[in-house]
């Protein structure tokens, strides 16, 4: 049923990872075995293997909505924006399983009400933002309906929120932030006055509980083990944050030191620790790295 994302806990995150390598072989080729990660891409990424998988969600449409369905967008747009033969030689082969996600989205978000606000795979503003990277692709080659359809979305689901209680945080099995997934999607659909503002009034005060690493007691437990994922999860999305906020903003310095405590947290755990951490906690790795 899987022939080319298999060999992870989950779906998901063999495709998380299949992007991880990809990164990593776009941006630190000396850093990876190359030849090893090619032999794995080419005998995965092929025309039949992939037509396997879109026909998959032929019969099940819901399949992974929204995070499986993101991760497949985010590896199609690293492909298409590469500039290598055998890079595009797996996007030509993976472009069917994107046009057919793509509009599973654009079926799915006009009848979704309400969003979820979820620490993890049901999130749906980590959802949409993991596909802002394809949908700006398509745009420019002239297909806007995807990234119209998340505008339109983000807007209608999270524009009004205001005093978000972001010191409810963190979940126990949480390896997203519902905050900071929100604040990130909305930083990039407003412009950065807009975002501005809107910041001010999402989030008043930064909670002590948001600007502290999480702690992970159980590495081998798999739902514990999701905080690593939202350690560097928020190291990320700090990140990003900071560099949208304009430099005389008192917030880039706290969001600045706490991505660095939370990366100093977690990043260590990438290799070397438990397979219910090892499957998946490198692509999150990448996801900050190669930001």
């Amino acid at each position: 049923m899987h022939p080319a994302f298999y060999g992870c806990y989950d779906w998901h995150s063999a495709v998380e990872m299949h992007w991880a390598l990809i990164r990593l072989l776009r941006l630190v080729p000396s850093g990876v075995p190359g030849d090893d990660v090619q032999r794995v891409l080419d005998r995965h990424l092929t025309v039949e293997n992939l037509q396997i998988e879109a026909a998959y969600f032929q019969t099940r449409p819901g399949f992974e909505r929204p995070y499986g369905w993101c991760w497949t967008l985010m590896l199609a747009a690293e492909l298409v924006s590469w500039d290598d033969p055998s890079a595009q030689r797996w996007s030509a082969a993976l472009r069917p399983l994107a046009e057919h996600i793509s509009g599973l989205y654009l079926q799915w978000l006009p009848r979704a009400t309400y969003p979820s606000r979820d620490g993890a795979h049901a999130n749906s503003a980590f959802g949409l933002v993991r596909a802002l990277p394809f949908a700006n692709l398509l745009a420019a080659s002239g297909d806007a309906r995807l990234l119209d359809a998340i505008t339109v979305c983000a807007l209608r689901w999270f524009l009004d929120d205001a005093g978000y209680p972001a010191g409810w945080e963190p979940g126990g099995a949480d390896f997203l932030s519902p905050a900071l997934t929100e604040a990130e999607l909305m930083s990039a659909v407003l412009s950065p006055a807009e975002f501005a503002t809107w910041f001010d009034r999402f989030l008043p005060e930064l909670p002590e509980s948001l600007l502290t690493p999480a702690v992970v007691s159980d590495p081998t437990d798999g739902q514990t083990a999701h905080l690593h994922g939202l350690n560097l999860y928020r190291a990320f999305a700090f990140g990003q944050l900071a560099g949208v906020l304009t430099a005389s903003d008192s917030r880039r310095a706290f969001l600045a030191d706490a991505g660095r405590r939370h990366a100093e947290a977690s990043l260590p755990a990438v290799s070397g620790s438990d397979y219910m951490v090892e499957h998946w906690l490198a692509a999150y790795a990448v996801l900050l790295l190669g930001a």
